[in-house]
């Protein structure tokens, strides 16, 4: 079996416009999923029961639906509810989103929850305004706790976007699967979409798990 090199050096640009619009998905949906993992996270923590009831159980369906069937009802059945017509892409960035959003709510919520308490006790007992402590006391140790995991998570985002090919998202694997489709050589096209999202994912895992080492020395201490 040979390796046609030619076959990748043609469909650099379909798979630098696929790897745009993986990169965009994944960027969108981690802006859009940290605005609703923040409301489920503070609803967990400070809301009243329905708020609870509520936030657990967005956080709890997203977390054990199946990302795949997530991405097909969005893009099968949420237009249908709407009563509008969605494109792929956005059906898509909504999926992720929703996905997103239920595994940082946890994720957020452990970050504040080991804080110590002390600390948010001192600071109110000093009087210094909410807004300042969340800002100056809880934010900093809490995100430095949480960087381990927001890495881990966003090579999983990763992972999950290229399951937006099933519903016609023209990403990086969608891109590489027309291509293959189209010349026969999905050796060749395959191998080279493993190899980018290993160049992008691996730097990433890397970093989580210094991150990590860091966290349990400054713990250790």
């Amino acid at each position: 079996m040979d390796f046609d090199l030619h076959v990748i050096e043609n469909g650099i640009p379909l798979l630098m416009k696929g790897l745009i619009t993986t990169i965009w998905v994944c960027g969108a949906s981690l802006g859009i999923g940290t605005v609703l993992g923040s409301v489920a996270c503070l609803s967990k923590l400070y809301g009243n029961r329905q708020q609870r009831l509520l936030a657990n159980a967005y956080v709890n369906l997203f977390r054990t639906v199946p990302e795949l069937v997530v991405i097909f009802w969005v893009y099968s059945c949420l237009p249908l509810f709407l009563n509008v017509r969605l494109s792929a892409p956005i059906c898509g960035l909504v999926a992720m989103s929703l996905y997103a959003g239920a595994y940082l709510a946890e994720i957020f919520r452990a970050g504040i929850l080991a804080v110590p308490r002390g600390q948010t006790e001192a600071g109110l007992a000093l009087g210094i305004p909410t807004l300042h402590i969340w800002r100056a006391i809880i934010i900093p140790p809490a995100l430095r706790r949480m960087a381990p995991a927001l890495m881990g998570f966003l090579t999983e985002l990763i992972k999950v976007s290229a399951l937006l090919s099933t519903i016609a998202v023209g990403d990086l694997f969608y891109e590489a699967s027309l291509i293959a489709a189209e010349t026969f050589r999905y050796v060749e096209m395959i191998s080279v979409v493993a190899v980018i999202y290993f160049i992008m994912i691996f730097p990433l895992s890397m970093i989580a798990r210094y991150k990590e080492r860091r966290l349990r020395a400054e713990i250790g201490h």
